[in-house]
């Protein structure tokens, strides 16, 4: 009779070693693959609101192109110790264009200033870029010397038709909410939406649409005393703008906290481009939309 071998291997704690920091090394560059690609490449974010219907649908979980615009990193990790949250950007592959769907944090957490809050995001249609003036037209968008169709049009145009007496007040009224600014979400504006190194007057009136920004990006203190505008001491009778800022607005007209609401939104908050929906479950039954699976975001 033949005789048959054992050919098991023979462990040693050597070989042992070997293998457990072979696929310690394999776990450690999967992280940092990772976290390389969730920093410079992509995010998913899951949508949990209908503000963005029909295009993004509650319950859409989207994928986030940062290569776009260009990643956004912290500058340094201060914020992590309580201090402020400070960003650059590399280079991206385009601009932000009007009516691109983007993903950003939202810039006013406590609705008198903008802040941070790195864990709350939110995603709209940009439909004024920096230099543009922006205006709503009986509810239906539009940009001074431009053509474009912005934004959900037909959603505009059937908000359009609803009587005044039938929105409640905190929906009708917006920003500024000023006394000084009458604007609805039928009748708004002009606003000029500013771009980096903008030269703009400053003057009694006009800061009410302007004080979150300057505030914020000088960290100093915007108020009036004898009809006369200072910042911190010192009077100001302009301003030159430190970055750009854009209008977002949401595709579900009558029911979107969007920048009507809350103002302009500053280009350091925003996170990237929404590119596609890669997996859609109903909130309510949690039954999967397999029809909008790696649908594109338009």
């Amino acid at each position: 009779m033949d005789s048959i071998k054992n050919l098991r291997p023979k462990w040693t704690w050597k070989s042992l070693l070997k293998t457990v920091f072979f696929w310690f090394k394999i776990v450690i560059l999967g992280l940092l693959l990772a976290l390389v690609l969730r920093l410079f490449v992509f995010s998913s974010f899951k949508v949990p609101t209908s503000s963005m219907e029909p295009a993004i649908l509650a319950g859409d979980y989207i994928l986030v192109n940062k290569l776009a615009y260009g990643a956004r990193l912290p500058k340094n990790f201060n914020f992590m110790k309580g201090g402020e949250f400070e960003t650059f950007r590399v280079k991206g592959f385009s601009k932000i264009k009007r009516n691109d769907v983007v993903v950003f944090n939202f810039p006013y957490p406590d609705w008198y200033g903008i802040g941070w809050d790195l864990s709350l995001y939110y995603v709209k249609r940009c439909v004024a870029l920096p230099g543009d003036t922006f205006y709503i037209d009986k509810g239906i968008y539009k940009v001074k010397n431009c053509s474009d169709v912005l934004g959900n049009y037909e959603a505009q145009r059937r908000f359009s038709k609803v009587r005044t007496e039938e929105i409640p007040p905190e929906i009708f009224h917006c920003f500024p909410n000023n006394e000084d600014y009458h604007w609805t979400v039928k009748l708004f504006g002009p606003l000029y939406v500013p771009r980096k190194g903008d030269t703009l007057a400053i003057d009694p009136k006009n800061i009410a649409l302007y004080r979150n920004l300057i505030r914020y990006e000088t960290n100093k203190e915007i108020y009036l005393k004898n009809d006369t505008v200072y910042l911190d001491n010192e009077f100001l009778q302009s301003y030159i703008f430190q970055q750009n800022y854009y209008f977002m607005a949401g595709d579900w007209v009558s029911d979107s906290k969007d920048s009507r609401y809350w103002g302009l939104l500053p280009e350091d908050h925003i996170v990237g481009k929404a590119a596609i929906i890669w997996k859609s479950k109903k909130i309510e039954t949690d039954r999967y939309r397999w029809k909008r699976f790696f649908k594109k975001i338009k």
